[in-house]
């Protein structure tokens, strides 16, 4: 298998990805012929200021011209198989501040398409496209207002959307080369942070120093705002305030991910500040890791997620019960949901372009508590990447209202539970990633990256979740 950095010497396969996009159009909408028409996201100015707002391409876009620029077009002819770029046009005022554009020359050397124009030639090129297509599929909402559709019979603006997202959940080798190059960066920020927490005092100390090894090492931006959580602030999914004092508490959980030209990763490791794990705290990750391990071995094409969830779940209960936090029947607890008190969320999430990546059909109207979270239902197809991140939390606001209803405070044995609270949260996750080649499955755990054939598995990588390994580091 080639290397992620010799298979990142080549172009992203934003024309490849076009066709995979027209043949999803032509199987599911019966298309013949058309125009698929996207816009890059626009620059944006801050509100009363001069200055523009971070940019963020648009991910429908990205998929099929791989072009990160500003202010851009594209087209694509589902008949004749060309891919057009319209990249913006030299400004003499801007050109004093931020220098010359690229050149069309140039972008064509650099994007995976067949032309490239400026972007003032839009509307004539749609007009000369109509003259053979009748049809245009875009996305609602994301055609400007000086863009003309006119001269085309049949304007769609559903198919598009729903076409890109679906086919954006199975990967291509040079995907999963970007989300592990973004995940290899992640983890010299994941260690470095390790390294640092003995002797910080604050969760911002903690959340800098990922911030500058990310940047240091090729990736300027993030995946998602990171969750740098110290205590009972683990408790919190989506804790958000990163700058708590460090004295006191016991463990740091770190969720944080670099995002890599657009791909991105998602990390999570829960550590003893002062370098060694107290009884609870041990005996909670011992049961998160084997949750982790236990779901990674289910992982397979075709698998239901429902049922790794749900594996997620009785694994959680057993470790709960064997602890004393939880008694009764494990069955009993099972039907009655209790154990959602302490692993709320759902299992896990695609992961490509996205942090929460598209195509996972959730059903958040689900009234059994135990799925409403799953932002994946149905079967994992081979080629996707997808996140195992179990965790058990100790939310006092999300378990007290189980421990005043009886049909769940049977179960929960409160005198053990109150050694528990200063735990917080402890949650471990990497994505899995799954793709087929020459009729092989191979699987790769990021964090650990594991080689996974019809007959085993090969672990590729030494991660840093093993407890008595990240005890010797926070204390090297």
């Amino acid at each position: 298998m080639a290397s992620v950095d010799s298979i990142l010497c080549g172009k992203y396969p934003a024309k490849a990805h076009a066709e995979k996009c027209a043949d999803y159009l032509k199987s599911k909408f019966n298309v013949s012929e058309g125009i698929i028409y996207l816009e890059g996201q626009k620059t944006r100015m801050i509100e009363d200021n001069d200055e523009p707002q971070p940019f963020r391409q648009r991910r429908y876009f990205f998929y099929l011209s791989g072009c990160k620029l500003p202010d851009c077009y594209f087209t694509y002819n589902i008949s004749t198989h060309k891919s057009s770029l319209f990249i913006p046009s030299i400004n003499p005022d801007e050109v004093i501040w931020s220098g010359l554009p690229l050149m069309p020359d140039e972008a064509l050397k650099i994007y995976d398409v067949d032309e490239v124009h400026l972007s003032d030639e839009i509307n004539q090129s749609l007009t000369q496209l109509a003259s053979s297509q009748s049809s245009i599929y875009a996305i609602a909402d994301q055609v400007s207002d000086h863009i003309t559709f006119l001269a085309f019979e049949t304007k769609d603006f559903s198919a598009l959307k729903e076409t890109i997202e679906e086919c954006r959940v199975v990967k291509d080798e040079y995907e999963i080369a970007m989300t592990k190059k973004a995940n290899d960066i992640s983890q010299i920020a994941h260690t470095a942070v390790l390294k640092a927490v003995k002797h910080a005092t604050n969760e911002r100390e903690l959340e800098a120093i990922f911030l500058e090894r990310s940047i240091a090492n090729g990736c300027r931006e993030q995946a998602y705002h990171s969750i740098v959580a110290s205590g009972e602030n683990a408790a919190t999914l989506h804790y958000q305030k990163n700058h708590e004092s460090l004295e006191g508490r016991l463990n740091l959980l770190l969720d944080a991910g670099a995002e890599y030209r657009c791909y991105a990763s998602d990390i999570t490791r829960t550590f003893p500040i002062n370098g060694k794990f107290t009884k609870e705290s041990r005996a909670i990750y011992d049961l998160v890791l084997r949750m982790q391990l236990e779901c990674t071995e289910m992982l397979k094409d075709g698998v239901l997620w429902e049922d790794v969830h749900t594996h997620a779940h009785k694994v959680a209960i057993k470790g709960l019960l064997a602890l004393g936090i939880l008694k009764g029947s494990s069955e009993d607890i099972f039907q009655a949901r209790t154990s959602v008190a302490f692993l709320p969320h759902g299992l896990g999430h695609f992961l490509g372009m996205d942090t929460h990546d598209t195509g996972g059909h959730p059903k958040y109207g689900d009234k059994d508590a135990m799925f409403k979270y799953l932002r994946v239902r149905g079967k994992l197809p081979a080629g996707s990447i997808i996140t195992v991140e179990p965790g058990i939390y100790f939310c006092r606001f999300i378990i007290e209202p189980y421990l005043r209803n009886p049909d769940h405070s049977r179960y929960i044995n409160k005198a053990v539970l109150d050694q528990y609270w200063s735990v917080g949260g402890v949650r471990i996750e990497g994505p899995d990633y799954h793709y087929r080649k020459s009729g092989i499955l191979l699987i790769y755990l990021c964090l650990d990256d594991v080689l996974v054939t019809k007959d085993g598995y090969q672990n590729l990588t030494t991660a840093i979740k093993d407890a008595d390994e990240m005890e010797s580091i926070i204390n090297s």
